[in-house]
């Protein structure tokens, strides 16, 4: 079945799409109250963080089934299928791209998957919340061989 829409309308669609998904601020809210600062989206660093701390070198990205090609959950189109077959390998590439470079100026980085977030919102969170206070532990280790 063609798909109605034109190139303009899909176009307009795709475009009015938000960064700063309805799960990303449940999360971002919920850290935020236990009294975890952060910063959002921060467009300094490499591929926009959904979360993060430079203090203590800390990025968080929080993942989309669709656009991350989750392995649980991501589905090719029906529509268009080599241009989002490209597409969404390319995202993947990127996402190891980005974990690597993360990896080599020795930061923290992590990547939540939006079905960890709804499948137990609690359970999510506390395992943030664990490698932002693994990430301090690390800072202030490394400020003691310092001083």
């Amino acid at each position: 079945m063609k798909n109605p829409k034109t190139t303009e309308e899909r176009s307009r669609m795709m475009s009015s799409i938000r960064a700063v998904s309805k799960l990303k601020t449940l999360v971002t809210t919920e850290l935020w109250q236990r009294e975890y600062r952060f910063r959002r989206n921060v467009k300094s660093l490499k591929e926009t963080p959904d979360i993060a701390i430079k203090k203590y070198k800390t990025v968080i990205f929080i993942d989309s089934y669709f656009w991350h090609f989750c392995p649980i959950h991501g589905k090719i189109p029906k529509s268009n299928v080599e241009f989002w077959t490209e597409e969404l390998m390319r995202n993947q590439q990127r996402d190891m791209e980005v974990t690597n470079h993360y990896e080599k100026v020795d930061w923290n980085i992590h990547h939540i998957w939006e079905h960890e977030i709804r499948s137990d919102f609690d359970i999510t969170i506390n395992k943030i919340s664990e490698f932002i206070d693994n990430a301090k532990l690390v800072y202030k280790q490394r400020l003691s061989t310092i001083k």
